[in-house]
């Protein structure tokens, strides 16, 4: 689920800049780990905006503590879903300083323009996720030292943006069950009950 939502970003990032500067036969953004790339390490185009994951956080304010969900005429009964946060570290790897501050400010200006995903807005998110909000997390000067330290390399410029709410369950392992639609009370017994002694 988390790769299906980082190509989605990863898409859509590469369509606004296809608006925004023009087509191009290369991605402008692609997934990837930075700190290989900074390395020299990885294989795969390492020139403009790198996309990284770099930390996943669990949800448990919206989580459903007992693993209950209702859907149209059935209940199931599931182990409770994971809701997780992605921090997602977008890195311009462009060897001129001024277009890779530009680069940085597009991303910025992508997720202004939309930062909320669901897929009746939008046909090519999967089905299986149902919404993805991103908001941009501002890191200290602290915080950036030690990420970028953590992940091994000089700093560039880079904007880190909080996903939510990616879930992940095991569809595999879940139970049915029907709604309950009546009451039945036998009047006999709540006679019997009532009956004073």
């Amino acid at each position: 689920m988390i790769s299906k939502a980082l190509t989605f970003i990863e898409d859509q990032v590469n369509l606004y800049f296809q608006g925004l500067i023009g087509p191009s036969t290369q991605k402008y953004a692609v997934l990837g780990n930075i700190a290989k790339i900074v390395d020299g390490n990885e294989d795969e185009e390492s020139s403009g905006i790198i996309i990284s994951l770099v930390n996943v956080e669990e949800d448990r304010i919206s989580k459903n503590p007992d693993g209950i969900y209702r859907q149209i005429d059935k209940v199931i009964k599931t182990n409770p879903k994971i809701l997780v946060n992605l921090y997602v570290l977008f890195s311009a790897n462009i060897s001129t300083y001024t277009t890779a501050l530009s680069r940085i400010s597009g991303v910025i200006q992508c997720f202004q323009s939309n930062n909320f995903f669901t897929g009746d807005t939008f046909p090519s998110l999967d089905p299986e996720i149902e919404k993805l909000h991103l908001e941009l997390y501002t890191m200290n000067f602290e915080q950036v030292n030690h990420l970028w330290s953590t992940l091994g390399g000089k700093y560039l410029p880079s904007v880190l943006y909080k996903m939510k709410l990616v879930t992940i369950a095991d569809e595999d392992n879940q139970t049915e069950g029907g709604l309950i639609t009546e009451i039945v009370m036998k009047k006999n017994a709540l006679a019997g009950a009532l009956k004073p002694k």
